[in-house]
């Protein structure tokens, strides 16, 4: 931060108008100097006085602190002994759990690479990464097994009884053996560096190719001090973990980040409104981290939740995925007055990490994705001509900071159209940044659809309907829905003499993606508009879609 003091930069909105740079108002965060070290060190390191770290909500189990970081150890020192070192992939194909997080740990800790998938994801589409990444190890669970068939990578199960699934699967241990292991000290451990990668999450790409986001241990350090930086968090606070640890939102609140600061975080395996609220009551949960479609249903619900539950023991929910409106937050508050709310902004590129809200007053500037998180540079960009622009006015947000991504994993054109030499990651977000230094997101530059915050890439739905014999033409666009943010809809050209119907497509696309991605509104039309490129002109297919709203 040096150079900026040199620099001009307007106290209030952050903007140095010399190099059209918007600086972070947060304090700046601490990163430690010393090269050699992993994430995994970094976050066992840190002292606090928390006792439990995890507990199963479904089951009561739980994992005090000691316990965990004994699992790490006995771990990591079987994947040393079975050949894993720094640079190999191991994938996690697994639902929340509170092992999810001994996964992680242990095979960064000896700078291997975790890439986790979505459970709900199609034996293809898992395949797709798997092809890409080649992972050398994978752990899974017995009811995920048909979703890696066909693959030879040796997995690892969690409990020791082999069920009948594992058909021709090659199971190599289990996780429950691998944790009865005595650490050793002498297991043979590759020098990690900051730099080294870390993680290799997939993100939807717009053009239908998922991409894997090469983090580095850096870029996790910088989170893991973002986020306990962000809460002042008190020893005994409790999270509940409602969203999925795969994604980078709950890897980086759950998997890794309050690890460092002790708190306690209970997993629920899958996410139902009742198991939520009755752990909340439970428990005594603190912290509610969660998406919007799950707020509106709160609020919503209100009056039959606040007759059935005891949520006085929460003081804090915390949003991400997507921002809120005015009708929301005010629904909230209105309803829950003794809970604030928060809001993030991030990608799977910046390691979950861009901007937020941190306190209540922060929150009420409707609209807002918040203020740059700390160390965090920002330009807002017109995509036009590529010029960077002054505070109020719209165009791409361009994000700079410890915590963007290395690029995108053996895809060099995808990284430099993304990551510029200076090291701007461009986001894909049209956005201003207000004379106060607030970031609102006005639309995506890129064109994912984003239903109850998974990302949903249309070319890819695109590409599966014209695959169908009817077929001879598809767009998909996102339409609005107040209850999941957006579904995928699609316009659909048929074939002369064809009598395909709306069901007939949703049953065609259904049957070969994950849940969240199947299309939920067909439209048939005679021809599908598109610029002279051929490129499809889904701003007019939108605005056809919602005119009749």
């Amino acid at each position: 931060m040096a150079e900026n003091m040199s620099l001009a930069i307007d106290p209030r909105s952050g903007f140095c108008r010399s190099n059209s740079t918007f600086y972070s108002k947060r304090k700046p965060i601490p990163l430690p100097k010393n090269d050699s070290l992993d994430v995994t060190t970094f976050i066992s390191a840190r002292a606090h006085h928390g006792k439990v770290a995890f507990i199963d909500a479904a089951t009561g189990r739980h994992l005090t602190f000691s316990e965990l970081w004994r699992a790490v150890d006995s771990v990591a020192t079987c994947l040393s002994d079975m050949g894993i070192r720094k640079g190999h992939v191991v994938l996690l194909l697994s639902p929340n759990s509170i092992f999810f997080p001994i996964v992680c740990l242990s095979v960064m800790s000896l700078g291997a690479i975790i890439t986790t998938t979505n459970p709900l994801n199609t034996a293809n589409e898992i395949g797709k990464q798997v092809a890409d990444s080649k992972p050398v190890l994978a752990f899974t669970i017995p009811q995920l097994l048909p979703k890696l068939a066909g693959s030879t990578i040796p997995i690892v199960l969690p409990e020791d009884h082999v069920s009948s699934q594992a058909g021709e699967a090659k199971i190599v241990t289990t996780l429950h053996q691998m944790m009865k292991r005595e650490p050793s000290g002498s297991r043979v451990r590759d020098q990690v560096n900051q730099d080294d990668t870390a993680t290799l999450l997939y993100s939807s790409g717009t053009t239908g190719a998922s991409k894997g986001v090469v983090s580095s241990h850096r870029n996790l350090i910088a989170m893991v001090q973002t986020v306990i930086n962000r809460f002042s968090i008190e020893v005994g606070e409790k999270f509940i973990c409602t969203v999925p640890m795969f994604h980078i939102y709950g890897l980086v609140a759950f998997a890794t980040g309050l690890l460092a600061s002790g708190s306690t975080v209970i997993v629920l395996s899958k996410f139902e409104m009742h198991d939520m609220l009755s752990t909340i009551e439970k428990y005594r949960a603190t912290y509610l981290p969660l998406v919007p479609p799950i707020l509106v249903a709160m609020v919503n619900a209100a009056d039959q939740i606040r007759k059935k539950y005891d949520l006085s023991s929460l003081h804090s929910a915390l949003s991400g995925g997507a921002p809120l409106s005015k009708e929301v937050i005010e629904g909230f508050l209105e309803k829950y007055p003794n809970v604030k709310i928060l809001q993030g902004y991030g990608l799977t590129e910046s390691t979950g990490i861009g901007a937020s809200t941190d306190s209540l007053e922060e929150s009420r500037k409707y609209g807002t994705a918040g203020m740059l998180s700390p160390s965090m540079e920002a330009k807002v960009v017109d995509p036009d001509s590529g010029k960077a622009l002054n505070v109020n006015q719209t165009g791409e947000l361009w994000l700079r900071g410890p915590s963007v991504m290395k690029g995108y994993f053996s895809n060099p054109e995808a990284t430099t159209s993304t990551l510029d030499s200076d090291g701007w990651l461009r986001t894909g977000d049209l956005c201003y940044i207000d004379e106060d230094g607030f970031i609102f997101i006005v639309d995506r530059l890129k064109e994912l659809i984003k239903y109850k915050g998974y990302q949903v890439p249309p070319a890819e739905l695109e590409a599966l309907l014209l695959s169908h014999p009817d077929i001879l033409d598809a767009a998909v666009i996102p339409f609005p829905d107040r209850e999941v943010g957006q579904f995928p809809m699609a316009y659909v050209v048929r074939k002369p003499g064809s009598n395909l119907s709306e069901t007939g497509v949703m049953d065609f696309v259904g049957r070969q993606v994950a849940p969240y991605k199947r299309i939920r509104k067909v439209a048939f039309v005679a021809s599908i508009p598109k610029n002279p490129s051929g490129k499809i002109l889904r701003k007019d297919l939108i605005k056809l879609a919602t005119s009749k709203l």
